[in-house]
């Protein structure tokens, strides 16, 4: 009898220790200020094809289906979570439930870390990609590399139709390229290396597309 008394106090404490990890992750969690260069896992109660990873720009702000830009460092996730809820609640009936958390702190900046002493050109990326906006590459930076750079493509993009447009230095035309990141049918390769000035747009797929 004794035995089981002390197996029943025993699990009892475990129980409870298990309770007590996890409440001090949580608040560790929702005391924490965001980050640039966070990544955040994003849930959606009320819409799980709206559930992702999303990175923190180097501005601080994130980027959102049905939201779009959104700031993000300094708040904690629950503050986050509340601002997310309250920008998409226009496309629902109640405001949804939406939980945030960390999945990975913005690495460190490496101690001697070489600095690229090369020519860097600007490029521009608009869309459907984890971090849009204007980044710096070095020469011969490619197409491909430039998306990675940008921390990939979201579950929106259409793949199919990414554009390469580049302005003529003599006419001021933009001329359009398509890009296929499938890799087959017509239009530039992967390896198309990018010039100063380009924009990369990555529109959003169609419904059935």
């Amino acid at each position: 009898m004794k035995d089981f008394h002390m197996r029943t106090v025993i699990r009892a404490l475990i129980t409870l220790v298990f309770a007590m990890v996890a409440a001090s992750a949580s608040w560790a969690q929702g005391s924490y200020q965001i980050q640039p260069g966070d990544a955040l896992q994003v849930e959606v109660l009320e819409d799980p094809t709206l559930n992702r990873t999303i990175l923190v720009l180097p501005d601080g702000s994130i980027n959102f289906p049905l939201v779009g830009s959104l700031r993000a460092a300094g708040q904690s996730t629950n503050g986050l979570s509340s601002s997310l809820s309250s920008a998409l609640s226009s496309n629902f009936n109640t405001p949804p439930t939406v939980f945030i958390s960390v999945a990975s702190l913005a690495p460190p900046p490496l101690q001697g870390a070489l600095v690229p002493t090369g020519p860097t050109i600007d490029v521009f990326i608009m869309g459907e990609v984890n971090a849009p906006g204007k980044h710096i590459a070095t020469e011969g930076t490619t197409i491909l590399q430039i998306l990675a750079q940008a921390g990939g493509l979201t579950n929106f993009a259409a793949r199919k139709r990414i554009e390469l447009r580049r302005p003529d230095t003599k006419t001021g035309v933009m001329n359009r390229y398509t890009y296929n990141y499938k890799g087959s049918g017509g239009g530039i390769q992967g390896n198309t290396l990018l010039k100063p000035g380009d924009v990369v747009v990555v529109p959003a797929r169609r419904l059935f597309e």
